[in-house]
């Protein structure tokens, strides 16, 4: 839950708390060879049941999907390498942070190499994906306090420099997850490089020196970061209390505005009775638009794809990085075998999918802002350019 001070509470940290929860149910599931069915306490200070008979306490459960469940915790032993790929987290005092160094500079090169697409500009967001910079993150901190009950007041600011608590999950969700859909193909020197130039677009400081475009980022100087909001979130999950702190801090209701219903009470609607001042916008919605809002209710006119529009140069720019090279998960330019699939559904599905991005990871046009024609003439010659 994000603090702002001790009588207002904003937020919910789900991320920290999903993964707090997961790791706890994990453990309670996870049977060991010589297990013994017993009560397990969850994380919540409830119990969960084994299931004895095909029932778990007085219910039964659906054996089908017991054996599954079965399947996938009583699978194969890991391999080594499997082991250790899934064992990469990074903690913030520095456990997982392996040796390495990396400059601003050499980040904005692998920045425009393999990030821009997705997240633009100096980090401004894009394509539907994330801005990680707004610019200073020291001043936009305190935007974190606004709240817009007014239509010209200023919302707050919630990017990395501004909101996240550690710096270590940057660098270890770089590591893991980025760039999409190339995972875990960064070398540790190019994530330590990305790591800085994003806090250079964030104008950090470390140890009183500022991280300009000179600065050379390594692990001793990694530790020294401190991020603006390291104390706002609560309860506490870090350390060997923080379960602790968990269970502690939900048992108590007035911590998140609830109310604890007596056991002696029995309710079935309105069983709890509201805590929370509720300030709504003035006016009942927000009318005075600086700039004013455009009513106007007719389409762009679309660019013609002829006359000057150079689709492999596009191509270039923002589509080769998925779809240039093999085991990428993306139909590779040229390769009339695995686009037959896609054409097979018709050009306008085809067409349709791309421009308005898939499920599985394309967004929408590439990222680009490209006009629908442009963009057609961009997926033409990815499928007819001959290998």
């Amino acid at each position: 839950m994000f603090k702002l001070n001790k009588n207002l509470l904003i937020s919910i940290s789900a991320a920290a708390a999903l993964s707090l929860g997961l790791t706890a149910c994990m453990e309670d599931i996870m049977p060991s060879a010589n297990a013994t069915p017993s009560l397990a306490a969850s994380i919540d200070g409830g119990v969960k049941y084994p299931v004895k008979d095909d029932k778990t306490g007085p219910y039964y459960v659906n054996p089908q999907v017991e054996k599954q469940a079965k399947h996938i915790f009583n699978g194969r032993i890991p391999t080594e390498h499997e082991y250790e790929e899934w064992n990469s987290d990074v903690m913030p005092d520095g456990t997982g942070l392996p040796e390495g160094e990396g400059s601003v500079e050499d980040g904005e090169e692998v920045y425009e190499s393999k990030c821009v697409m997705c997240h633009g500009d100096f980090g401004s967001g894009g394509g539907g994906y994330p801005s990680l910079s707004k610019g200073t993150a020291y001043d936009l901190h305190e935007t974190l306090t606004n709240q817009r009950i007014k239509p010209d007041m200023d919302g707050p600011v919630r990017v990395f420099g501004t909101y996240w608590p550690q710096a270590s999950t940057l660098w270890w969700y770089i590591k893991d997850a980025m760039p999409h859909p190339q995972t875990d193909s960064l070398s540790d020197d190019e994530v330590y490089s990305l790591v800085a130039y994003i806090l250079n677009i964030n104008e950090f400081e470390i140890d009183g020196e500022e991280v300009d475009d000179e600065y050379v980022l390594n692990r001793e100087k990694f530790l020294k970061i401190k991020m603006p909001n390291v104390d706002g979130f609560e309860p506490k999950i870090d350390g060997p209390e923080g379960r602790a702190n968990v269970r502690k801090y939900f048992s108590n209701p007035d911590n998140f505005g609830a109310v604890k219903v007596k056991a002696s009470e029995r309710c079935m609607t309105n069983c709890q009775e509201p805590t929370a001042k509720i300030v709504y916008i003035q006016g009942a919605g927000i009318s005075d638009f600086h700039p004013p809002m455009s009513v106007a209710r007719d389409l762009p006119k679309e660019e013609p794809s002829a006359g000057g529009f150079n689709a492999e140069k596009a191509y270039t720019e923002s589509c080769a990085m998925c779809h240039g090279a093999e085991g990428m998960g993306a139909p590779v330019v040229g390769n009339k075998a695995e686009w037959a699939a896609y054409t097979a559904k018709g050009m306008d599905k085809v067409y349709t999918n791309g421009i308005k991005g898939t499920d599985a990871g394309m967004p929408p046009k590439g990222g680009t802002d490209l006009s629908d024609s442009n963009f057609k003439s961009i997926v033409d010659y990815m499928i007819n350019k001959s290998k």
